[in-house]
């Protein structure tokens, strides 16, 4: 049976959903996209991701396919999941019809994030949900400093959520910015092949504990060095975490 693929591009806000895969107790963006596309062609249909974000995590990218047994036009497919969609904060941003030999997750080549800090004594009101607020002063070249440390390949077992399924703790991290975007906005800019489960949030929270000044940039090499989750930060909220682009 002849089947026609469709590589879609997705944000989401993901406060209240259960992150991206499909959960017995609580709804997910895959379960949504799944019984949209149920709506619109009457029958079951997996969705595949580039990667799966944690529940309260975000994307303004996050790419995923699934496969269709009779031709539709991509933009009409876009507009009609996105009519059934609501009134979730999920919509398809870009739709297109692809060979049968591209995959959302094993053609990815680099995935992309950021994580957003507010750093400012007042406490946060519109962003309260999408950004991790700290009110004591961060120190952005002493993380900078503690950067240089992650860059490249390593094992980062202890960046690495305990649960953690992937197979190799081996990892290469081609890029980590922090960048003040303004007097009270920092973003972490990641970028990796692929990343472990909770890895970008535990570097995040590891990085900010050199920002208090509680930690020297040093101790994120002793970090990574011990290979032990225990002696890294603790996991940085998934509010502030936004899957933004994926590479092919």
């Amino acid at each position: 049976m002849q089947q026609y693929r469709y590589k879609i591009t997705i944000e989401y806000l993901g406060t209240g959903l259960a992150g991206w895969q499909r959960q017995a107790n609580g709804l997910s963006i895959q379960q949504i996209l799944e019984e949209a596309i149920y709506c619109l062609t009457k029958t079951n249909t997996i969705v595949i991701a580039a990667g799966r974000t944690d529940a309260g995590v975000h994307a303004l990218g996050q790419v995923a396919h699934f496969d269709l047994t009779n031709y539709r036009d991509p933009h009409q497919i876009m507009r009609s999941l996105n009519h059934f969609m609501r009134p979730h904060s999920v919509a398809i941003i870009d739709c297109q019809n692809v060979t049968s030999d591209f995959h959302a997750r094993f053609s990815a080549i680099k995935r992309h994030y950021i994580y957003k800090i507010v750093n400012r004594p007042g406490q946060v009101i519109l962003d309260a949900e999408r950004a991790w607020w700290i009110r004591h002063k961060l120190n952005i070249s002493a993380m900078q400093q503690g950067v240089s440390y992650l860059l490249g390949q390593h094992d980062f077992t202890s960046f690495r959520a305990k649960h953690c399924q992937a197979q190799s703790p081996i990892k290469t991290l081609s890029k980590l910015d922090i960048i003040k975007c303004d007097q009270e906005q920092i973003n972490f800019y990641l970028s990796a092949p692929s990343f472990l489960h909770h890895m970008v949030r535990n570097i995040v929270g590891s990085l900010v504990l050199v920002g208090l000044e509680k930690w020297q940039p040093e101790n994120i090499k002793a970090v990574l060095d011990s290979k032990k989750r225990e002696a890294a930060g603790s996991t940085a909220p998934a509010k502030g975490l936004y899957f933004i682009k994926v590479d092919y």
